[in-house]
C-alpha cells in the first residue's frame, strides 16, 4: 500500500537504539494491562476493533495504552477515531508469530523470512485488518498517513517513538 505512513523513525537502527531498547525491557514483562486500562482503552473502540486488540499480547496492550495517553496528552481534543487510531496502530503484530527476541532479530536483520516480512509489514496488514473489522475512515486515514490532520499524524509519530 504506497499511501502507509511507517510510524517508526527512519534512519540507521543505531539511531532507533534508546526507542527500541525501552521497547525491549517492556516486552519482557508478561504483565497485563491493569483492568482500569483496559477499560479506558476499549472505551475507544469499536466492537470490531476491541476484538482484534485483545488478541495482542499483554506487552503491546501496554504499549498501545502507553502510545494512547502520550497522543492524547499531546494533542488538546482528541477525537473518539483517533484514539482508536493511536491504540490500533501496531494491530498487525496479531499477525505474526513471533516472540520477543523473535521481533528483536527481525528489527536487527531486516524482513528476510516470511516471518521477518509480515512483522515489518505489521502496518499495512493492520490496516487490512482494522478495514475488515469497520473502523472509521479517520482512524483508517491516520494509519495510512492520507489523515488532513497533519497535526494528530505528527502526535502519533512522537507518541510512539519516545
Amino acid at each position: 500500500m504506497a499511501g502507509v505512513s511507517r510510524l517508526a523513525p527512519s534512519g540507521t537502527p543505531l539511531s532507533q537504539l534508546p526507542h527500541l531498547t525501552r521497547r525491549f525491557f517492556g516486552a519482557v514483562s508478561r504483565r497485563a494491562p491493569s483492568s482500569s486500562d483496559q477499560a479506558w482503552a476499549l472505551g475507544f473502540l469499536r466492537a470490531g476493533e476491541a476484538a482484534l486488540w485483545q488478541r495482542l499480547g499483554n506487552a503491546d496492550q501496554r504499549h498501545s495504552i502507553e502510545v494512547a495517553r502520550r497522543f492524547s496528552a499531546d494533542l488538546s481534543e482528541s477525537p473518539r477515531d483517533e484514539m482508536a487510531g493511536a491504540l490500533l496502530h501496531d494491530i498487525g503484530k496479531v499477525s505474526v508469530d513471533l516472540g520477543t527476541f523473535g521481533r528483536v532479530l527481525a528489527t536487527v536483520v531486516g524482513p528476510r523470512t516470511r516471518s521477518f516480512r509480515i512483522y515489518h509489514d505489521h502496518e499495512q496488514i493492520g490496516i487490512e485488518l482494522l478495514r475488515e473489522a469497520g473502523s472509521a475512515a479517520a482512524t483508517l486515514s491516520l494509519l495510512d498517513g492520507t489523515t488532513q490532520r497533519v497535526d494528530a499524524l505528527a502526535a502519533l509519530r512522537r507518541a510512539d517513538n519516545v
